[in-house]
């Protein structure tokens, strides 16, 4: 309290410094974490402190790659001056800033404060502030504390899903991409793309199982939603689809068959699912659909052709109705089957959507997996708004060279 000034001024004073501080934390509960993303958080809080509530001259995050103990970082306060010196930089990468960049990096001692963003233990980062024209008062010490504390527990949330995520693209990951193997006479090439970063593990995935004679039966499905529960149904479809084939029924019949098991267990979701038994010596290849889209033909031209297939009901609805369609298939096309994610896009007529795959050219002599690449990057799948799986065949050609 200054000489001049007497007890009800420095009352009202006090009373404005917490009517302000509850203010900051409102606006602070409000504004941040509203996505579960590391970097956006970050983004929120300089945003908040520098733009909003106008506490520095300037803001800044450093992010640690991954969170640490937070067993120093103070939890009651800080010192208006923290120990730093100018131009030093906090350990991490910096995600964030609000205001002029000159001014962290050049900025005294006595004005500069560095807040750790600590939470349940956890040390996520540094949160940078400077301001010159004042120091900071104990109220504004603790608004800084309070929302570098609300941050990092939005940090922490953002984290641990993103841990989650993680884990969950690595089972995808490994599921589709540990199919059979096909007979030496056949090559195949497969890839896996999840819909976005937010999207948990799906239902999309492919298979190829060996069959006698040098047969291969090709399998693409997508079982219905996303999440644990539909990948977990997704490999039982799998694990069921392997021990119905290994019969060596045709493509119709197996279809059949799991058709009835699945109906019968009632715990599955429903699933579509494409299958393509392929025959190198007769050159030939049997189709068979459960509600699935039909595959595309890159002919030796390279031109795409649709390939006319019998549709039936998905699986799991046990009505069966599963018709062969056949077609020859020479060792200068390409087959290519995939989920919908692939082709469809919102607002659009499917049949508009098949046309855009069928429009893409191949030059002619493409390797398998540069067909699947330019397939992937011409539709855009990186940018699906579903899981996209493809799988793409070929007989190997064995006619033996000429030499002169």
């Amino acid at each position: 309290m200054s000489a001049s000034e007497g007890p009800q001024e420095t009352s009202a004073r006090e009373h404005a410094a917490v009517r302000d501080r509850l203010r900051a934390l409102e606006e602070a509960a409000e504004r941040l974490g509203t996505t579960l993303d590391t970097e956006a958080v970050c983004r929120e809080l300089v945003h908040l402190l520098h733009d909003r509530l106008r506490l520095c001259d300037a803001a800044a995050v450093d992010l640690l790659p991954e969170p640490a103990e937070a067993k120093d970082a103070p939890t009651e306060d800080f010192p208006a001056a923290a120990p730093s010196r100018p131009g030093q930089r906090a350990s991490g990468h910096r995600v964030a800033r609000s205001g002029p960049a000159e001014l962290l990096e050049a900025a005294d001692p006595a004005d500069l404060v560095t807040v750790p963003l600590a939470a349940q233990g956890l040390l996520h980062g540094t949160l940078l502030v400077t301001r010159a024209a004042a120091a900071f008062t104990g109220h504004e010490r603790a608004t800084l504390r309070t929302t570098a504390r609300l941050a990092a527990l939005h940090l922490g949330h953002a984290r641990r899903l993103a841990a989650i995520e993680d884990t969950a693209l690595h089972l995808q990951r490994a599921l589709v991409a540990e199919p059979g193997r096909p007979h030496p006479n056949l090559e195949v090439a497969g890839r896996y793309l999840p819909a976005g970063r937010r999207t948990l593990v799906g239902g999309d995935w492919f298979e190829t199982v060996r069959l006698h004679f040098g047969r291969t039966l090709l399998v693409v499905g997508d079982v219905m939603g996303h999440g644990l529960d539909a990948a977990v149904d997704m490999n039982a479809y799998r694990t069921a689809l392997r021990e119905v084939a290994s019969t060596d029924l045709p493509p119709h019949r197996v279809l059949r068959q799991l058709d009835a098991a699945v109906a019968e267990d009632g715990a599955r979701r429903p699933a579509t699912c494409l299958l393509v038994q392929v025959d190198p010596a007769r050159g030939a290849a049997g189709f068979a659909s459960a509600g699935h889209l039909p595959p595309v033909v890159f002919t030796a031209d390279g031109s795409a052709e649709i390939v006319d297939v019998p549709v039936g009901p998905p699986l799991g609805t046990g009505v069966g109705g599963y018709e062969l369609g056949t077609r020859e298939l020479s060792a200068h096309e390409t087959l290519l089957l995939f989920t919908d994610g692939l082709v469809e896009r919102r607002g659009e007529d499917i049949d508009h959507s098949l046309d855009r795959l069928a429009g893409v050219r191949m030059p002619p002599g493409s390797g398998l997996e540069a067909v699947v690449e330019e397939v992937l990057v011409r539709l855009d799948a990186r940018n699906a708004e579903d899981d996209v799986a493809v799988l793409a065949a070929r007989i190997r050609d064995r006619t033996p060279v000429s030499v002169v």
